[in-house]
């Protein structure tokens, strides 16, 4: 189970429920699993053992998006095909030079199986990728089964701007608000009936999750969250994903990203003295500096506004 806090109740993922609840869902189903690091169920087993161990069942595929299965490569690094050396199972690449599961990835596959934790915000790849594998599945009659996770920003608030469709992109295929306040399984419902993508879909609920709930079991939503943030209290920070559009650091490429806001030309002094004027509720500004490592201005002196 998983334990969302100490005065929250205990959570039961869809991956639990799966194994322990459903496992006849899956029975005499050829399966490719779409997974990552964070595909874990309540005692930290990977989905991929669960899933080969299911009686019935055959997997005989993994497909990884963003990050790879196991999270090592940082974003934006695409993404090859390997074989999985603990399974000896082929891990087709959806980050690679394709986005989508093609017709020799899903040859023989009966169910895709989606097991991503997401982070609540729409800037985050793993649901785009599970969109685009809905749509080839409808396409070529693959059933899929989505098992839900917990939304570690809660689910009865909805903030931030609706991209413009005009704009679509991957980290924004159809609208949706910034802090989108649904569950991976919710989200999976919506696409695939609001925007007609028309899959045979069935999702597996979790067990004790409230939309009132925040937070998520760490190992699972950290794992999600991959280089660029911890559970809990980066998640909070996305926003600050809007400066990726610009020459300004969001502070990638540092221990501290989506904390520092900046640029080698900035006036540290003065655009945190800005941003104190603004009074913004819950949040101070001061000026700081840092040398990221990579993307944006690595190696150089970056000028910045620090939230604290």
């Amino acid at each position: 189970m998983l334990l969302l806090s100490n005065s929250m109740p205990r959570v039961e993922s869809g991956l639990d429920v799966l194994v322990r609840r459903r496992p006849a869902l899956l029975r005499r189903q050829r399966i490719a699993l779409l997974a990552h690091q964070a595909s874990i169920d309540a005692g930290y087993t990977h989905a991929t053992t669960l899933l080969r161990g299911l009686r019935g069942a055959k997997l005989v595929a993994l497909l990884a998006p963003e990050h790879g299965l196991w999270g090592a490569p940082q974003d934006h690094a695409r993404i090859a095909g390997a074989r999985d050396p603990a399974t000896g199972l082929p891990v087709w690449s959806l980050y690679g030079t394709r986005l989508e599961p093609t017709a020799p990835m899903l040859r023989g596959v009966d169910t895709v199986v989606i097991d991503l934790q997401d982070v609540g915000s729409r800037y985050y790849t793993f649901v785009w990728t599970m969109t685009l594998a809905m749509r080839v599945c409808a396409r070529m009659g693959v059933r899929v089964v989505v098992l839900d996770r917990p939304n570690p920003l809660g689910g009865t608030r909805i903030e931030g701007n609706v991209a413009d469709p005009t704009f679509a992109s991957f980290v924004g295929l159809h609208p949706l608000a910034i802090r989108h306040g649904m569950t991976i399984g919710e989200l999976a419902v919506y696409l695939n009936e609001q925007h007609a993508i028309g899959c045979h879909l069935t999702v597996v609920p979790m067990r004790g999750w409230r939309a009132r709930c925040s937070g998520g079991h760490r190992a699972s939503v950290g794992g999600a969250l991959a280089q660029h943030a911890d559970a809990g209290h980066r998640a909070r920070l996305l926003g600050g994903c809007l400066i990726e559009g610009t020459n300004l650091s969001e502070g990638r490429g540092t221990t501290r990203p989506f904390e520092w806001i900046g640029a080698p030309y900035l006036d540290a002094q003065q655009y945190a003295a800005a941003l104190e004027r603004e009074r913004l509720p819950g949040v101070r500004f001061r000026p700081a500096r840092f040398l990221p490592t990579f993307q944006k201005w690595p190696g150089g002196s970056v000028r910045a506004s620090r939230f604290t």
